[in-house]
């Protein structure tokens, strides 16, 4: 019997200026919770926004989701309490593991329509924000990643919003296989084939996955999805 998908809280906020040493930099990581209609437009949701436009953001990544399932764990891990948005994710949810959900899956959201493109690689905002330098690279170890949307359909995402799976992908290509290929097993050429026949895939994975095939050292910073 699978999980109902449940939606626990829409994140949203706009980029803001933080200092690291000594030097400021702008991130969009700090989302908070909201208790009101919003609308999903194919870049993001309104008053929602990213601060590094060329490496962040765009239509293949407009909507970070994160399961709530992996909080306790990492309540332990930074010893401290955490809310919802914890991880610069949109969409806080239930019953939506790396295990289950597969890249090129179709959900209904409120009036939206949204589809799963890639799972997120948080960057150094993510350990900024925590003062954990290793934060994001115990992301990749435990597989507790997360992943995007993009927006199929824009529309309005209501108050309480539901969502539900329309359309499951024929290649069953999960999350948590591709997260395994990507960090732990580099050299599976079987499975970065198989991650490659998924149409949906994202541009920039498509073409880290390509690069490698081909033996092409790839700048860190296409690979890296901070918010």
């Amino acid at each position: 019997m699978t999980t109902p998908h449940e939606i626990i809280s829409v994140n949203i906020g706009k980029p803001i200026s933080i200092k690291k040493m000594s030097k400021e930099i702008k991130t969009g990581i700090f989302k908070f919770q909201i208790n009101a209609p919003v609308y999903l437009g194919k870049l993001n949701f309104n008053g929602d926004g990213q601060a590094d436009l060329v490496h962040h953001g765009g239509v293949e990544k407009a909507v970070c989701v994160y399961s709530y399932e992996h909080y306790p764990y990492w309540e332990r891990e930074l010893s401290c309490e955490i809310v919802y948005g914890a991880f610069g994710e949109n969409l806080t949810v239930k019953g939506m593991l790396e295990k289950d959900v597969c890249i090129g899956d179709i959900y209904k959201l409120g009036e939206a329509v949204v589809q799963v493109s890639q799972p997120r690689q948080p960057c150094y905002k993510l350990a900024k924000r925590y003062n954990m330098a290793d934060l994001p690279v115990r992301f990749q170890n435990t597989g507790y990643t997360g992943f995007y949307f993009r927006v199929l359909k824009e529309g309005w995402v209501p108050e309480h919003p539901s969502i539900e799976l329309i359309q499951r992908h024929l290649k069953g290509v999960t999350i948590e296989f591709a997260n395994k290929i990507m960090h732990h097993a580099k050299e599976n050429i079987e499975g970065i084939h198989q991650i490659l026949e998924v149409d949906e895939l994202s541009s920039n994975w498509r073409q880290t996955f390509t690069n490698r095939l081909k033996g092409k050292e790839v700048d860190p910073r296409t690979r890296l999805d901070g918010r």
